[in-house]
């Protein structure tokens, strides 16, 4: 039996292992996640030794490489690509700061994608660069062909979530990013929604940043930033400090030459708890297995469809193939959706209310491997009580 089954068929390991499971029905991993307890032990156990005993610079700085390694096994990386900081805007401003742009340069992105990944890009208007959206039928359904149609001969970047916030659509990132490596054109990833849940490989991505707070289970404000290596000198650091720009013995140099990795982006003190509370559930993730991960949540998304669409729900986005994700956002006519939502809040089950640019409101439920069949019927008898009320 594997780690992942045999978390599920013992109630009690689940609960030690996720102790927000004693009491609530934990549902919105696309929020901010709970923790799981090794990763919370582990940021308590770093607390208490700062307490008591002086720094241990040399097991620090090999706890942050180790997490390097491990973030890009997550990713298919190298480490030397990986830059330990968050959160997920802070990437992106990087990399929408760092690259030097030309009058006329283009970037397309997405308008209805999470405002972190279109404001960097969208401020690119004050430099000269021209800012395009893409404009998908649906919701986030953005593909291949769609990307491709909207490219010209000035298109420098696309920047695009992995998936969609409110509909949970998932785009198919490998396929988009060879596409625009075929054509030269830089392509930058938001990850969050994704890493962690689903595999994921850079292969042909150029830039990805991606906060540990969702579905990574990890803390807030640490994350993954990865930079392809053929990229350093294209974007360059934009905030810069004593850590990223070589100083010898920590003295200034009269020129500025950064690290020969992707530490150039880490411009002083990494944070240290957050890196050890990411790098506990980053090594709990690549233990239960990422496509068994994947395996499950679509299992419990087809659960949690098919009885939402048994009490009258609708559901946005896909709900099976390559674009189905961990996301399943949901609305019944003629009810009242934040009351929905309240009532659930009542009855211990963690959820989000979302809207879509026109203002329809959604119950979005976000299950990570973890949840069980018997939550999720609990949901929905608590959702059936309610609507027969």
């Amino acid at each position: 039996m594997d780690f992942l089954a045999e978390l599920l068929s013992d109630e009690q390991k689940r609960k030690q292992l996720f102790p927000i499971c004693q009491n609530k029905i934990f549902l919105a991993h696309a929020s901010v996640t709970t923790l799981p307890w090794v990763a919370a032990d582990a940021m308590i156990q770093f607390a208490r030794d700062s307490a008591i005993a002086a720094p241990d610079f040399d097991a620090i700085q090999a706890t942050v490489a180790e997490t390097r390694r491990v973030a890009a096994k997550l990713v298919g990386s190298t480490p030397e690509e990986i830059a330990l900081i968050g959160p997920t805007a802070l990437g992106l401003s990087l990399f929408a700061n760092g690259l030097e742009w030309q009058q006329d340069d283009e970037v397309i992105c997405y308008l209805d994608d999470y405002p972190a990944n279109v404001y960097p890009w969208l401020n690119l208007r004050s430099r000269g660069v021209s800012v395009r959206f893409i404009e998908p039928a649906e919701l986030g359904a953005i593909t291949p062909e769609l990307v491709e149609s909207a490219l010209n001969d000035r298109t420098r970047l696309v920047a695009l979530a992995s998936c969609n916030f409110v509909s949970g659509y998932r785009i198919e990132t490998e396929a988009i990013g060879k596409l625009l490596r075929e054509k030269g054109i830089l392509f930058s990833v938001d990850a969050i929604q994704t890493l962690g849940a689903f595999p994921f490989s850079t292969e042909y991505v150029d830039f990805l940043s991606a906060d540990a707070h969702k579905w990574m289970l990890g803390p807030v404000s640490i994350g993954i930033v990865y930079v392809r290596k053929e990229c350093f000198e294209l974007c360059r650091p934009t905030l810069l400090g004593s850590t990223n720009v070589k100083a010898p013995g920590f003295i200034s140099q009269q020129t500025i030459e950064f690290q020969p990795t992707a530490q150039r982006y880490e411009p002083g003190v990494v944070n240290i708890p957050g890196i050890i509370g990411m790098k506990a559930a980053l090594e709990l993730l690549l233990q239960a297995g990422v496509e068994r991960i994947a395996e499950q949540i679509l299992h419990t998304k087809d659960r949690l469809i098919s009885g939402l669409r048994d009490l009258g729900f609708s559901v946005l986005g896909p709900i099976s193939g390559p674009n189905a994700s961990g996301i399943t956002t949901a609305k019944r006519e003629n009810r009242d959706m934040r009351l929905l939502f309240e009532n659930l809040k009542e009855n211990n089950v963690v959820c989000s209310l979302r809207q879509n640019r026109q203002g329809t409101q959604y119950i979005r439920f976000s299950p990570h491997f973890y949840n069980t069949e018997a939550e999720i019927d609990c949901v929905l008898e608590v959702l059936a009580e309610v609507l027969r009320s």
